[in-house]
This record gives structure tokens, sequence and C-alpha cells, in this order.
């Protein structure tokens, strides 16, 4: 493995859901009372957990392949790798988006790589990959 990162909900995010959560628990407390609104407690909490977990984006590379989440690509199909700071990110995912691209972004990161796939089999132009460290991602995938 010459890269690995995790990229994952960040704390104010997932408060900010935890809060409106229990708004929702205390509507239930105050309509039906402490059993119900201890059993959606639970399950709001581990519902909670289960949406961390699944938002979470893995980006690994190894001596032959990009895996980003469950897509991957064999680095010989890698053509130009280029670094995004915010500015052109947000560009690149809005306006300038091409809609054969394959987007592994999330909105609470605002750098990333764009990685141009050189398949003449495969119909996608590029990768728009979010990153939070996207000088040494990019740097990683140019030594190929």
């Amino acid at each position: 493995m010459r890269y690995r990162e995790v990229i994952r909900m960040p704390l104010w995010l997932l408060a900010l859901i935890y809060f409106f959560f229990l708004s929702f628990v205390l509507s239930v407390w105050a309509a039906l009372g402490n059993s119900a609104a201890l059993v959606t407690f639970l399950a709001l909490s581990a519902l909670l957990v289960l949406i961390s977990i699944r938002t979470r984006l893995i980006i690994q590379v190894d001596h032959s392949e990009l895996m980003v989440g469950k897509a991957h690509i064999e680095l010989k199909y890698i053509g130009q790798v280029t670094q995004l700071d915010s500015a052109a990110m947000k560009a690149i995912r809005s306006r300038d988006a091409n809609p054969m691209a394959f987007l592994a972004f999330r909105f609470w990161s605002s750098t990333g790589v764009k990685v141009e796939v050189i398949d003449d089999r495969d119909e996608t132009p590029y990768w728009l990959i979010t990153s939070n460290k996207a000088n040494q991602l990019a740097k990683v995938l140019r030594e190929n």
C-alpha cells in the first residue's frame, strides 16, 4: 500500500445531525412518554453511527491500482493528474462538470484531484476525487 486516506464526516456535521435527532426524540417524549422516547433515542443513535460509517470515503493506491470506495482502476489507465484547490474543485463539481465523469467527493472536503482516464474502452473522461491531502495523492499518482 503506497497511499491510504479515509475521509470521514466532520464532528460539527455529526453534532448537527445529532441535535436534529434529539429534537425529534424530545417531540416523541412529549407525545408518547419515556419508553417511546428511549426507543427512539437508541434507534436514532444507531442510525447516526451507521450514517457516519456509510459516508466515509476510502482512497487507496497500491502498486497497480487506484481504489476509491468500491471503484477501482489500474494505474496504467491513468493520464494527467491535476491537484485542485477549493475554487477549482467547486467549479469542476458544478458548472464545469462532465456528466460522464466518476464523482467521488464529499461536500465537507474542499480540495481534491482530477484524474483523467486514458482507456479507449471506458467512456468515463475523468475521476473527481475529494482528498484532504490532495498534494500527496497527486504526487503518488504522477509517479506512475
